[in-house]
C-alpha cells in the first residue's frame, strides 16, 4: 500500500492517491482540476484508478472527480447530502470502500460544511491514516462560516462550530495516536485560519498542539472558531455549486479560451485583468484595467476581487505566461470567465504616477492614506494613524469612500496587494491621485 500527496502550492490544496500494490487498484482523494498527474502516478504504477472520494464540495478550488469519472469509469462517493448531481455511490457514516488489503471507511464529520466526511484508512486490520478534508488541519481546524448561502445543505456558522466540536472530539480525536492525519489544505489556505507549515501530522500531535483541540466547552470552541475568520472570496459559494454539479472537461476548457492578437483593444468599460509585473503596468496600462500579477496567489485574488457573474479579458505579457494564466483561472472554473486572452507588448496608453517617498514620509498628512490590508491584519498592526481601512476584496464596492482632495496613497503589507488596490483605485476614481505605497512599506515602523 502506497499513498501519495500531490500539492497545489497556489491554492495550498492537497490531494492523494492511495494505492493498492497487490491489487494495482487507486483511489484519489479531492483531485485537483488538471488529472493528468493522477493518470501519470496510475500509469507509472501500472494501475488503474478505480475510486474517487469528494470529502465535501470544495469552495476554493475545482475538483476533477466528473472528468476523471468520465475517462476511467471509476467510482466517485461523496455523502448523501451533497445532493450530488453527478453519478456517485453513497459513502455515509459507517460505508466501507476496499481495495485489496485496505479499506476505506467513511467518517461523517461536519463542522466546516453540513456534508463534510473523513475517511479512515485501515490497512492489515489497524488504522494507518485518517484523511481529513477540511475538518481538521494540521495546526487548525476548517472554518463554519461558508455554507451559510451556498451547497445543496446550507447552514449558520454557529451551527457548524458547534458540530466540528463534535466531529473533532467524539470521533476525530478517538482515532488512535499513530493515525496519520492527511488534510486537504495547507498554511495559505482562506478555508482556515491558523494552518501550519507542515502537509501531515498524527493524530496525537494535533491533539498535544493544535489549539482548536484544546479541552474547552462547546460554547467557548463555538467563540473561539466563529473569530477572526479571513475574509470569504467572491468565488467560494460558485466553486460550491460547480463542484456539485462536477466540472467540464479540463484540457477542452482552457482550450476553448478565446485568444486574441496582440495588442487587442477591449471594448469601452469592459473589465481588464492585467497580470504582468506591477513596474510594467504601471508605464503603461489600458484603461480601467486591474493589475493582479502573476504570482503564487493570483487565482485566488482573481477570485476575491472579479465576481462569478462578470466576464473579463485577461492580458499578460507574452503567450507562455497566458497559458499559465489560463489554467490557474481554470482552478477555480474561471477559465470560462475568460472573454479573451491577448499579450501586450509595448507601452499602452495609461500610465501611473510614482510616489514620491521623500515627500510622503515628510508630510504623511498632505495624503489620504488607505490599508487594503484585512481588519484582522489592521487589528495586529497598523502603520498610519488616520488610514482608512478597506480591504482589497471590498475596494471595487467602496472605493467611492475614499476622499480625493488629496493624493490617495494605497498600502498593504509587502506590494502585491497594493497593486491591484491602486490599480482598481485609479480606475474607480479617475480624478484622483493614486500613488502605490508597494514594497516602501517595509520602510515604515507600526504604530
Amino acid at each position: 500500500m502506497k499513498i501519495q500527496q500531490f500539492e497545489d502550492k497556489g491554492l495550498a490544496h492537497y490531494s492523494y492517491a492511495i494505492l493498492s500494490e497487490c491489487q494495482k487498484e487507486i483511489v484519489l482523494v479531492d483531485p485537483a482540476r488538471n488529472p493528468q498527474q493522477y493518470y501519470d502516478y496510475a500509469t507509472q504504477h501500472g494501475a488503474r484508478i478505480v475510486g474517487v472520494v469528494e470529502t465535501h464540495p470544495h469552495a476554493d478550488f475545482v475538483s476533477s472527480h466528473l472528468e476523471i469519472h468520465e475517462k476511467t469509469g471509476a467510482t466517485i462517493y461523496a455523502h448523501s447530502l451533497v445532493g450530488a448531481d453527478y453519478p456517485h455511490q453513497a459513502f455515509d457514516e459507517g460505508a466501507v470502500l476496499e481495495i485489496g488489503k485496505v479499506k476505506l471507511k467513511s467518517l461523517h464529520t461536519p463542522g466546516h460544511s453540513p456534508d463534510s466526511i473523513s475517511v479512515v484508512l485501515e490497512h492489515e486490520g489497524k488504522d494507518k491514516a485518517v484523511f481529513t478534508g477540511d475538518t481538521l488541519f494540521i495546526g487548525d481546524v476548517g472554518r463554519p462560516d461558508l455554507r451559510e448561502n451556498a451547497g445543496n445543505l446550507t447552514a449558520k456558522r454557529e451551527e457548524l462550530a458547534r458540530q466540528m466540536y463534535h466531529s473533532t472530539r467524539q470521533k476525530l480525536m478517538k482515532l488512535a495516536d499513530e493515525v496519520v492525519v492527511y488534510p486537504a489544505h495547507g498554511a495559505g489556505t482562506l478555508c482556515g485560519k491558523a494552518l501550519s507549515e507542515a502537509n501531515s501530522s498524527t493524530i496525537g500531535d494535533e491533539k498535544f498542539s493544535n489549539p482548536a483541540l484544546k479541552k474547552m466547552t462547546e460554547d467557548q470552541f463555538v467563540t473561539y472558531l466563529t473569530a477572526d475568520q479571513p475574509f470569504i472570496p467572491k468565488y467560494f459559494g460558485y466553486n460550491v455549486g460547480l463542484n456539485k454539479q462536477g466540472a467540464p472537461n479540463y484540457q477542452q476548457s482552457v482550450q476553448a479560451v478565446k485568444r486574441l492578437e496582440k495588442n487587442f483593444s477591449p471594448e469601452e468599460g469592459a473589465l481588464i485583468i492585467d497580470a504582468r509585473p506591477q513596474e510594467d503596468f504601471k508605464e503603461g496600462h489600458l484603461a480601467g484595467a486591474f493589475n493582479i500579477q502573476n504570482g503564487g496567489k493570483f487565482e485566488t485574488w482573481l477570485g476575491s476581487i472579479v465576481d462569478p457573474k462578470e466576464t473579463f479579458y485577461l492580458v499578460a505579457q507574452d503567450d507562455k505566461t497566458l497559458d499559465e494564466l489560463i489554467d490557474k483561472a481554470s482552478r477555480i472554473g474561471y477559465e470560462s470567465k475568460i472573454r479573451g486572452a491577448f499579450a501586450l507588448e509595448g507601452n499602452a496608453s495609461v500610465t501611473s504616477p510614482k510616489i514620491d517617498l521623500t515627500a510622503f514620509k515628510e508630510n504623511p498628512e498632505k495624503y489620504t492614506v488607505v490599508d487594503i490590508r484585512n481588519a484582522s491584519e489592521v487589528k495586529e498592526k497598523k502603520y498610519f494613524a488616520h488610514a482608512l481601512n478597506i480591504p482589497l476584496p471590498e475596494l471595487r464596492d467602496r472605493a467611492q469612500e475614499i476622499p480625493t482632495g488629496k493624493p490617495v496613497v494605497i498600502h498593504c503589507a509587502g506590494g502585491y496587494r497594493s497593486a491591484a488596490g491602486s490599480s482598481i483605485v485609479e480606475a474607480g476614481l479617475p480624478q484622483a491621485e493614486v500613488l502605490d505605497l508597494s514594497e516602501a512599506i517595509s520602510q515604515f515602523n507600526p504604530l
